[in-house]
């Protein structure tokens, strides 16, 4: 990702036409790491979205779906836990997951307060398809801000996850 000095902002001519770009400072968010994460982050998600749009998956389901996949028959809080998911925001999640029929909760055997979460036949077909997905989305992102830099920040952020 080039680093930017401004950003470009569209504005309308005083006789009402063409659109042209405007450059305006960043002033002290040009040294805010929140900010170019943010900004990262933004564009991670659209093409994330566009990507794995013929799935209709979104970051966290896709979260919830890969993390079921490599832990079967975890609880739903240790899953929620492990992906710092609030509760109540996870059984949506998983409610949509067990309508498209991904995802199943069963009365976990150690725990009958708990659920265990296992991927159903279609929800590994489904996985499949969204993993490779997945692997393009991963590649336009190392595309956007380098194949080293790329590395890099895997490197560097891994710490934080």
């Amino acid at each position: 990702m080039k680093r930017q000095k401004s950003a470009a902002a569209r504005v309308k001519t005083r006789d009402g036409g063409e659109m042209v770009p405007e450059s305006l400072a960043l002033g002290e968010l040009d040294h805010r790491l929140g900010y170019f994460l943010r900004r990262l982050q933004i564009w991670v998600f659209q093409d994330f979205i566009q990507t794995l749009g013929p799935m209709k998956v979104r970051p966290a389901q896709y979260s919830v779906l890969v993390v079921i996949e490599a832990n079967p028959g975890r609880s739903q809080a240790a899953i929620g836990q492990m992906l710092d998911i609030e509760r109540a925001r996870l059984a949506r999640l998983l409610h949509e997951l067990e309508r498209r029929q991904w995802v199943t909760r069963r009365g976990a055997r150690s725990d009958g307060r708990s659920h265990a979460l296992n991927l159903t036949a279609s929800g590994e077909t489904a996985l499949a398809k969204i993993k490779r997905l997945a692997e393009q989305h991963e590649f336009h992102l190392a595309a956007y801000v380098g194949v080293k830099r790329h590395r890099q920040l895997m490197d560097l952020l891994r710490d934080f996850g």
